[in-house]
């Protein structure tokens, strides 16, 4: 909608009150928030983005490294830059359905994760963890994934916590590549 001024100089009309404040618009946010690329039912073949992401390559998927059962990847929509995730291959929603070695191999990947963000970002402190179900905060609940955000003293600062916005210095395929070079070698 344009703004259109109003007899009083400093007054928009159609735009809210105003209030001095600038606004930092996300809209690439909107996809995520429309539930945009969620798959459309509990399978496989329903639109899974988790599904479809390691049959790209690994700059077009956002692939930080791929293992036997797993694999990692940035955020597509991150709390912070480095946020990562850690995905089995085999399309499950609930982590009590896992194997073994996916369990294992999880948390290998999860452990590298955090050395490829320590040493390419310094960062001090993680979230980790999973929302298993809708009702549990999950975007794509049909499918496991772990989160891994990296924590800085001070991140977060006035932007998220007043102006409900994050903002992020770096651009995801830019991210990409500083995590994929610092990513640990197999023992």
């Amino acid at each position: 909608m344009l703004a259109r001024m109003s007899s009083e100089p400093e007054q928009q009309i159609g735009v809210g009150t105003p209030d001095a404040f600038q606004r930092l618009w996300t809209p690439h946010r909107m996809a995520y928030i429309q539930g945009e690329n969620k798959p459309s039912g509990p399978g496989a073949g329903d639109g899974c983005p988790f599904c479809a992401i390691p049959q790209k390559d690994d700059e077009d998927g956002l692939v930080l490294a791929r293992g036997e059962h797993v694999y990692a990847v940035l955020n597509l929509y991150p709390y912070t830059g480095g946020h990562c995730m850690v995905v089995p291959f085999r399309h499950v929603a609930d982590y009590t359905e896992l194997t073994e070695a996916e369990t294992a191999e999880l948390a290998l990947l999860t452990q590298r994760a955090m050395t490829a963000l320590r040493t390419a970002s310094g960062a001090q402190g993680f979230n980790v963890g999973m929302n298993l179900g809708a009702v549990a905060g999950a975007g794509i609940a049909a499918h496991l994934h772990q989160h891994i955000v990296p924590r800085w003293g001070g991140d977060t600062n006035f932007m998220p916590v007043v102006g409900h916005t994050r903002v992020l210095p770096q651009l995801l395929a830019d991210t990409r590549r500083m995590l994929a070079a610092s990513w640990p070698a197999e023992n």
